[in-house]
């Protein structure tokens, strides 16, 4: 059964080739490879004509939300995807998903067709109050671990790319490029405190967390090209 309800504390590093490749020695003996070890994933977000929403999100309020189209490929019509929405409060990631169709999805989005599902419930809700539309389409490739009770997860995105025309999930991954070749999101998502061991890693490497929205990242690259 694919989980709908996620509650975690997610944390985010830049790091270099060097970094990762040091980590990926490092982790071997506490983490395997995850079963969607090696993934391309394809999201397709929503905000409001003046983008409020991600404007919002950059200035780090308490409480922040995100609504987003999901999918790991580029999907055909009648394959799975997946509508979340991805609240943070107090530092806390609360994300939940309701699974349908390609097909399902646009029939929402294009046609309004409602969805009779509790999680879609409450997207059609935001929907609704912020009158939101198809604003980015974003996708990486990513590097998945995981501990054996898989409450301690570590992420690593790469070649993250983006555009703001031809907004739909089946058209391709391609974009415009945010990173360098050589660089790394690492990503950690555990329920509870990070383990020691992994403590120990960040500090020998002196690798340090930071605020890192990708969304907000190339929204914030959009508006400045535009000063230019």
């Amino acid at each position: 059964m694919v989980q709908k309800i996620f509650k975690r504390v997610e944390k985010k590093y830049l790091i270099n080739k060097e970094q990762y490749q040091e980590i990926l020695k490092q982790i071997k003996k506490y983490l395997k490879k995850d079963k969607y070890y090696k993934t391309t994933i394809c999201n397709l977000y929503f905000d409001d004509n003046n983008n409020n929403l991600i404007i919002n999100s950059l200035e780090k309020p308490i409480y922040k939300e995100k609504i987003r189209l999901r999918s790991y490929g580029i999907p055909k019509l009648n394959d799975e995807v997946f509508f979340e929405i991805k609240k943070k409060y107090s530092g806390i990631v609360y994300k939940r998903r309701e699974t349908l169709t390609l097909k399902s999805a646009y029939d929402y989005l294009d046609n309004h067709k409602y969805i009779n599902k509790q999680i879609m419930k409450e997207i059609d809700y935001c929907f609704k109050k912020y009158n939101l539309k198809p604003s980015l389409y974003l996708a990486y490739d990513r590097y998945s671990y995981a501990g054996v009770d898989n409450h301690f997860r570590l992420t690593f995105d790469y070649n993250i790319r983006s555009r703001t025309t031809d907004l739909r999930l089946d058209s391709g991954d391609y974009g415009e490029y945010l990173l360098d070749k050589d660089e790394y999101i690492m990503e950690v998502k555990c329920i509870n405190a990070m383990p020691l061991w992994f403590c120990d890693i960040l500090s020998k490497l002196q690798i340090y967390p930071i605020s890192f929205s990708k969304y907000g990242k190339i929204y914030e690259k959009q508006v400045l090209e535009a000063c230019l």
